[in-house]
């Protein structure tokens, strides 16, 4: 059941407002309360959330809302208004996992919406009880939440304020993304500066400044952040320490026993601390999960020239995979894997394979006669053995680690080589959570050396 609090500057228990009768309170914060009550029309309970934002306004005697001074009041109507644009867009939405939004009205100088009554807990007390959840709980979780934010961030739209208190975990287990708080955001551009409002570990960098590029890779890594509670079972570093000393990838990667890397590989890429690196929609996030293959939507009428980053997932989407585990390889699995073990032994043993022929073939030809000449062998001073021995003995250490033949090597390819793990970020030089076979021949080139 949810938690019923007390507050002393909220409307009397007990009191009408128009047809509804309250009965407790849900919860308070900087900007409103939201109280449990009762529909005396329809004889059902509901929750309604007051604009009260405590910092430009106090209630009356009388029960009414009103700015604190003159020079707050014009803070307090621009809220006011995002706050009932905020439910105007909430009561457009139809949709399982979006807080639903009944009707919304004006009364005692401010504002109120009126939601469906659900009952169950908040995400933040869920894990109160079970501080890590398994994958799949958390894929039940998470998933149908990715469905609502694609719905939001189609409508335009941006929560900017996702976090394990604003997402509600019903009793029969489905979540419910609450708590929006557009006039959050307008009022704290106006009045506060933007860190008092961000909840340090779930805003990103782009958020911590007025001109920063938000859009639905904002959203996006908040997401992410709830996931990594999750999964760490702590909560996540602020961004701004991720910037001198970053151990998100650290802590996925000590996690990689309990869950699979494509993952923990989609959280990671969901928290990066430069934007662009971020997954830029919902679709292309979700790809991440299911292992599935992004395919960007069409470019827009007129011949627009589509996003180079765009073009990009679409070449490297398959890739994206990072070892998701199949259940069965089908026929053209097998027929490819053959293959491509046959091209391997042609470019690894092949050579030494047709020198052993030809090395029979001169043992029964004519002898040489011992007055000519032979080649001397290959000695340090000739240049390209030296070269090239290394960069082979690379290409072959990396073939042998990639289990999956993508080309890449992740996380879970490189468990139990301890250098690699412990170098593992160092190595992935662009910073996509994978080790090229460029990067891997560069890092054991540095290594040799080094010796």
């Amino acid at each position: 059941m949810v938690e019923i609090l007390n507050y002393r500057n909220s409307l009397p228990l007990n009191s009408m407002l128009l047809e509804y009768r309250l009965e407790s309170i849900l919860g308070a914060g900087g900007f409103g309360m939201t109280y449990l009550a009762h529909d005396t029309n329809i004889e059902k309970k509901v929750a309604i959330k007051e604009y009260l934002p405590v910092e430009l306004a106090v209630r009356a005697l009388d029960g009414s809302i009103v700015p604190i001074n003159t020079g707050s009041e014009y803070n307090y109507k621009w809220g006011l208004d995002r706050f009932l644009q905020e439910a105007r867009l909430l009561a457009k939405f139809i949709h399982p996992n979006i807080v639903a939004v009944s009707r919304y009205f004006e009364a005692n100088g401010t504002a109120y919406m009126v939601m469906n009554y659900e009952s169950g807990m908040s995400l933040s007390q869920l894990l109160k009880r079970i501080p890590q959840p398994d994958e799949p709980m958390l894929r039940q979780i998470l998933m149908p939440l990715i469905e609502g934010l694609h719905a939001v961030h189609e409508a335009g739209f941006l929560h900017r304020d996702i976090k394990p208190s604003n997402i509600f975990i019903r009793d029969t287990g489905a979540p419910l993304l609450i708590d929006f708080g557009a006039a959050r955001l307008a009022i704290g551009g106006a009045t506060r500066t933007m860190t008092s409002i961000l909840t340090p570990g779930f805003a990103p960098l782009e958020q911590y400044s007025k001109d920063g590029n938000q859009g639905p890779w904002t959203d996006i890594y908040s997401l992410a952040a709830v996931m990594y509670r999750a999964v760490v079972g702590d909560n996540p570093p602020d961004v701004v320490t991720r910037m001198k000393d970053d151990v998100v990838m650290q802590s996925l990667i000590a996690a990689r026993d309990r869950f699979s890397p494509g993952f923990l590989h989609a959280i990671n890429r969901g928290m990066e601390v430069d934007e662009k690196k971020r997954p830029q929609t919902v679709p292309e996030w979700t790809a991440m999960f299911t292992g599935e293959a992004f395919i960007a939507p069409p470019p827009a009428a007129g011949g627009a020239v589509e996003d180079a980053r765009t073009q990009q997932v679409e070449r490297t989407t398959v890739l994206e995979r990072t070892s998701t585990t199949l259940a069965r390889p089908s026929m053209m699995q097998l027929t490819w894997f053959a293959a491509g073990a046959l091209v391997l032994f042609l470019v690894i043993g092949g050579e030494r394979f047709f020198e052993k022929l030809a090395g029979k073939g001169a043992a029964t030809s004519r002898p040489v006669p011992a007055t000519k000449a032979q080649p001397a062998p290959a000695t340090k001073a000739e240049p390209e053995s030296g070269k090239d021995r290394p960069a082979k003995l690379s290409a072959r250490e990396f073939y042998a680690l990639d289990s999956d033949r993508s080309g890449y090597l992740t996380l879970d390819e490189v468990k139990g080589d301890a250098v690699l793990e412990q170098n593992f970020a160092k190595i992935d030089r662009d910073g996509d959570g994978r080790i090229s076979l460029e990067e891997f021949t560069g890092f054991q080139r540095s290594r040799r050396r080094a010796r």
